[in-house]
């Protein structure tokens, strides 16, 4: 996964940002601008973002003091994380045809966070997503030890939450994630 440079990537962020004012209103750019040069470290959780497709953008308000959310916007479930099970437990407990990795993992080792329900709830409020492929979402530990996992889609103009086996994985299944800044 080649990452895009600081400079591009903050261009492609800034016009995306206005591009879709109706995701964070009232929030300026030069406000996110600057808490990105106040926490460098975001802008690499970012560039992997962008680069595996997730195309993340703000969403929601924010005050000085708040934390900024940024979260994946691409249309559909980002394409460089999908056919992955929920956590490295299900992929252990795969015995064959085991896919290339987790969503857990994953979005661990980029530095973002699964979306929980409420964030996938926010989300769907600022656009629509997830209209032909589906997101795993931060699965409460009592579901998780029965072996299920959860995940989202947008269909019929309404936002469902659905479980399945967490070993599962699917070419239209990924995962979304959240990064605080």
């Amino acid at each position: 996964m080649t990452l895009p440079e600081p400079d591009a990537l903050l261009a492609t962020l800034a016009a995306r940002f206005d591009r879709h004012a109706q995701r964070h209103p009232g929030l300026a750019w030069s406000t996110v601008r600057a808490r990105l040069e106040a926490h460098p470290l975001a802008l690499g959780t970012l560039a992997r973002m962008e680069a595996s497709g997730g195309e993340p953008d703000v969403i929601g308000e924010a005050s000085a003091s708040d934390p900024i959310l940024f979260c994946d916007c691409s249309p559909e479930s980002p394409a460089g994380r999908r056919s992955l099970c929920y956590d490295q437990a299900a992929l252990d407990a795969r015995k064959d045809n085991k896919p290339p990795g987790s969503a857990v993992e994953a979005a661990a080792a980029m530095g973002i966070a699964l979306l929980s329900e409420d964030h996938y709830r926010a989300l769907q409020s600022v656009g629509e997503f997830d209209l032909k492929t589906s997101s795993w979402i931060a699965t409460p530990p009592e579901v998780r030890a029965l072996g299920g996992a959860l995940f989202c889609d947008r269909r019929y103009g309404r936002v469902f939450v659905y479980h399945n086996g967490a070993q599962s994985y699917y070419a239209a299944r990924g995962f979304r994630g959240c990064l605080r800044v």
